[in-house]
């Protein structure tokens, strides 16, 4: 079947997903207001932060196999498109939270403080004051929602390329253009999406700063959202929906699983290893609240984003098996959902304690824990978060359901189709 249709069962699914997700959104406004809700903007930031990045690397994919001139991924090309529909609700997300700070509802940034840089008020911070330039409103808007919608105007552009032709000779030129469009948005994309990182992320922990950190986030985007096509593939191989796109296409991307978790432990080792070797003695604090004080977020994280892939993954034979390949994707996936938690949650936990504030945390039970060791919520996710995250997935999966529903799964007219087809991995 090479004509996506969205039905009334998948729709309710994702539909009541999202409803998990707000109920959990609500329920942590209202259960825990301190700090400005705290817990519920670093929700919102943390989702918000990882599906538009996997929104944006998925076009990045995208753009880095057309100028490759790859032909394998053809088969599966809409649904790679499918995610960077997403863009324009990630730029919607980051208003929300630019907004917000720009009223003072939330203290996600401690450089949005009123007067701190500022010279002649209490709270200067002569660290933050230097760092003007960049930490400042418009800067932030300008990096974060404005930039998602350009990133989406070359998604869009693409999108329209790839289904706008009828005939073979069309195909060709749409390919062509496309090539060009391509080879535009990839360095500018490189290049603006670490103003992006360092603006939204980064800047939680606005004294530290590390010339890895971009590549470092990118990286995790980028197996999150390879996990997250393997489970959309395997999911539409299962009902019927790109069969061309089978066994030999499902190995490769477990190829790229386990490839890129690899290179995602290498920068989060070099992040490490610049303290010394670069001298950048300032990314001694941001490891050093991690690793004191969230020690079990951060070694859970790096043994499912690692070790977990690195072994299972190491056997070629995995990688041909559809039951072992899905389980690792969704580890994976949510390995790289909980490395996000670990860039946002510490910063702003460590700064609401250094203002001489004490988080609450009102656990599961619906009991307040003051001053727990293990704080759900902030040292790791508890119900809430994870129903939060099970709401911006619903919302994602609506909108690539969507879009797949929209144009046939396969595009007839691409050059590379041919060979995409006849792609045999081994």
């Amino acid at each position: 079947m090479n004509q996506f249709t969205f039905t009334g069962k998948q729709k309710g699914f994702s539909i009541g997903l999202m409803i998990i997700g707000v109920l959990c959104l609500a329920l942590t406004f209202m259960t825990a207001p301190e700090h400005h809700h705290a817990r519920f903007w670093t929700n919102f930031l943390h989702n918000t932060m990882f599906f538009t990045g996997i929104s944006f690397i998925s076009m990045y994919l995208l753009a880095a196999h057309t100028l490759a001139y790859s032909g394998w991924h053809t088969v599966m090309k809409r649904l790679i498109e499918s995610f960077t529909m997403f863009l324009p609700v990630g730029a919607l997300f980051f208003l929300i939270i630019w907004f917000g700070t720009s009223n003072g509802w939330h203290h996600l940034y401690h450089w949005a403080e009123p007067g701190i840089t500022n010279p002649m008020a209490e709270n200067y911070d002569r660290i933050i004051a230097g760092k003007a330039p960049l930490l400042n409103q418009g800067m932030y808007i300008l990096f974060t929602t404005l930039l998602i919608l350009f990133w989406f105007a070359f998604a869009l552009g693409a999108r329209k390329l790839s289904t706008g032709s009828t005939t073979g000779e069309e195909g060709l030129a749409n390919y062509k253009k496309t090539k060009v469009l391509m080879a535009i948005f990839m360095p500018m994309g490189a290049f603006t999406s670490a103003f992006f990182i360092w603006l939204a992320v980064m800047s939680i922990d606005a004294h530290w700063y590390s010339t890895m950190f971009a590549w470092y986030t990118s990286a995790s985007w980028l197996v999150a959202a390879v996990a997250l096509i393997t489970l959309m593939l395997i999911y539409l191989n299962e009902k019927g929906y790109l069969t061309e796109a089978g066994q030999s296409h499902r190995h490769d991307l477990g190829k790229y699983v386990f490839a890129f978790s690899i290179f995602w432990t290498y920068v989060w080792f070099d992040q490490f290893m610049l303290i010394w070797y670069a001298n950048v003695g300032e990314e001694t604090i941001y490891f050093n609240t991690r690793l004191t004080k969230f020690k079990a977020l951060f070694f859970l994280n790096l043994g499912i984003n690692f070790i977990l892939p690195f072994f299972v993954l190491m056997r070629n034979s995995t990688k041909w098996k559809v039951g072992s390949l899905a389980f690792i994707a969704a580890a994976v996936f949510f390995g790289h959902w909980l490395d996000f938690f670990m860039m946002v949650k510490p910063g702003i936990y460590e700064s609401m304690h250094a203002h001489g504030g004490h988080a609450v945390t009102i656990s599961e039970a619906g009991h307040a824990a003051h001053g727990s060791a293990m704080e759900l919520g902030w040292h790791l996710p508890g119900l809430l978060e994870l129903g939060t995250m099970l709401g911006f997935l619903g919302l994602f999966l609506f909108i690539a359901f969507t879009t797949l529903s929209k144009a046939p799964l396969m595009d007839s007219n691409d050059p590379y189709l041919e060979e995409s087809l006849h792609h045999h991995a081994s």
